[in-house]
This record gives C-alpha cells, structure tokens and sequence, in this order.
C-alpha cells in the first residue's frame, strides 16, 4: 500500500490543522505554526505507517509545534512605545466571530486543546488523550469544562461546533 501524494494531504487537513492552529495559538501565530507543522510532516511522511491516522498524526504535530509557538511567545519582550498590530480573521477558517475566538483563546491550555481537537478537528477522545499525555477520560472532561466556560462566558449554547 502506497501513500497518498503529500499535497494531497495538505489539501485534505491543511484547513483542519489551521483551525486547530488558530484555536490554540491565537490568529497571529497561527499561519506560522501550521506551516511548520507541515514542514515537519513532509520530513517525516514516507516513514508513516500506511493505514495510519493521519489526520490524527497531523493534528499530534500541530499540537507539538503551537506549544511550541507559545513558549516562544512567552519569551519574547513585550515593546510598549507602539500600539499592537491589528489581525484581521478574513480568509480563515471559523475567522467570522472574534469574540468566540477570544473566548477559546482565554480557557486554560488543556481546555482549548481538547475544546479545539475535538470540536475542531473532530478527534475521538482517545486520540486526543495520547496527544495531550491523560486520560480518555481526562481529556472528555477537559473538552466539557472548556464548553461550559464558553457557554458561561459567551452565554450561549454552544452545540459542538465551533468553526
């Protein structure tokens, strides 16, 4: 069994993993990680299991690179002489309602991930109980308390998708 061309992949979950990318790091960093993601996907494709999860595998990447994103972030100086720039959603996936994706943006980290692996990238618990390093169980609840904090905060009934 062969694997699919790359670009098909990326053609197939790129929009997946930008959403999932954006939920976790913000609209700015977004674009940054989800090309490193891919970058670090099309090292390691021909060693991927035929048969494999892919979107799963992508989905485990992009996890990896926006944490790393985050650190990186946290790191850099904050300058204060200048106002900061305005992003703008146009063009992205879920980009219609700031206000929600200032909401997911604002819920602890294990929250927004499970929030955005499971309503966003349609993930099983399992799989996003290896990615975030808990439990099925854990990452249920992290997804259930990170939906009750938008519902409370957006007072609003979120019905499981947020794109």
């Amino acid at each position: 069994m062969t694997l699919k061309p790359f670009e098909d992949i990326v053609a197939e979950h790129g929009p997946t993993v930008l959403r999932v990318c954006r939920a976790v790091v913000g609209p700015v960093d977004a674009e940054d990680a989800w090309s490193e993601t891919f970058i670090a996907a099309m090292r390691a494709y021909p060693e991927l299991r035929p048969g494999s999860n892919v979107e799963a595998w992508l989905v485990t990447i992009a996890h990896r690179k926006a944490l790393d994103h985050i650190r990186a972030r946290d790191r850099r100086p904050v300058p204060t002489d200048e106002l900061p720039e305005q992003t703008t959603d146009r063009g992205l996936p879920g980009g219609h309602d700031p206000e929600l994706w200032n909401a997911v943006g604002a819920l602890p980290m294990k929250q927004r991930a499970a929030v955005a692996y499971h309503y966003l990238a349609g993930l099983p618990y399992a799989e996003i109980a290896v990615i975030l390093g808990n439990s099925p169980d854990a990452s249920r609840r992290a997804a259930a308390d990170g939906i009750a904090a938008l519902r409370k905060t957006l007072s609003i009934s979120v019905s499981g998708d947020i794109t």
